[in-house]
């Protein structure tokens, strides 16, 4: 086979997954459905609505229903084991904030990685071509698990940045929580404010609290279990005061208060580390860059006039 077939059916391939993509990835036309309209308002406390949604999302027309099927269900198994299981994905989606299913995150990690090993085999042909061995083909499966190590790569990146956010914001919410109980307000009362009034990550995990509290949960399993899923040490060492505040009958103002802050101390303790360690960063620059440049530039007039004789 001559190069220029060679790059001819590589650019038909590419051609024909682009076209693929544009179709699937085509909104479907039409009003909603009234059970999916049902699904979306009840999706935060009904699974099976969440189901529902998600089977929606991966219905015909969609990427994922084109990769369902014994094989795709073979890859994505064997992308599993490969790399992290459904416990570390389920527990890096509730951390990242994200409403995507498992089944769907997988099926886009085995997207990532069939894209990922496409591309291997494309520069692999490439050298192939120029003369280089066979051997070469080797970069094409490293490529397809790279390629989708990435996407767990970008989830846990973003559980990190929210989980920052959630810090962040913590000592804030507690005092505002602090503030609509001292006003008279119950506990429920208070969350439901605090969700409808902030705009942050943990102002929404209040608010799924206050919709599981009002569907018949009780607050302190609630948010222990919002304790349990976020994995926050701050956010879990508050709540679990919160939590032992209500369950003694303590003043739960008090402790909020308390609480709040210990977390302004926390993050002043974390603000001065940081601090620190950008001092020990900005020591490279100023030491490989910025010093030697000014050495030279320092040196290199006195070298030139001695060269010339002066």
């Amino acid at each position: 086979m001559s190069p220029a077939v060679g790059w001819a059916v590589l650019v038909g391939i590419a051609f024909g997954l682009g076209t693929l993509l544009v179709v699937a990835g085509a909104p479907s036309l039409g009003p909603a459905r009234l059970a999916d309209r049902i699904a979306a308002a009840v999706a935060p406390v009904s699974p099976g609505a969440r189901e529902h949604l998600q089977r929606r999302a991966e219905a015909p027309g969609a990427l994922a229903a084109l990769l369902d099927g014994p094989i795709a269900d073979a890859a994505r198994f064997a992308v599993a084991g490969v790399l992290s299981d459904r416990s570390t994905i389920e527990r890096r989606l509730r951390r990242s904030g994200s409403t995507v299913g498992v089944q769907r995150y997988r099926t886009t990690r085995l997207v990532v990685g069939i894209l990922g090993a496409l591309l291997g085999t494309v520069l692999a042909i490439a050298f192939v071509f120029r003369g280089a061995p066979v051997a070469v083909m080797v970069v094409v499966p490293i490529a397809g698990v790279l390629a989708a190590a990435s996407v767990d790569v970008v989830q846990e990146r973003r559980a990190r940045a929210r989980a920052a956010r959630l810090v962040d914001e913590l000592p804030v919410v507690l005092e505002f929580l602090a503030m609509s109980l001292s006003a008279g307000e119950g506990m429920v009362d208070a969350l439901r404010r605090v969700a409808a009034v902030g705009r942050g990550e943990l102002a929404a995990e209040l608010g799924g609290v206050v919709v599981n509290v009002a569907a018949g949960g009780s607050i302190a399993a609630e948010l222990r279990q919002l304790s349990t899923a976020l994995e926050l040490p701050p956010l879990q060492r508050s709540l679990e005061q919160l939590i032992g505040a209500l369950e003694r009958g303590a003043p739960v103002a008090e402790v909020l208060r308390a609480q709040a802050q210990d977390a302004r101390e926390d993050e002043r303790a974390r603000l001065l580390e940081s601090v620190g360690k950008t001092e020990v960063r900005m020591l490279v620059p100023l030491v490989l860059i910025i010093l030697p440049a000014t050495v030279v530039l320092a040196i290199w007039p006195g070298i030139m006039v001695l060269r010339l004789g002066f």
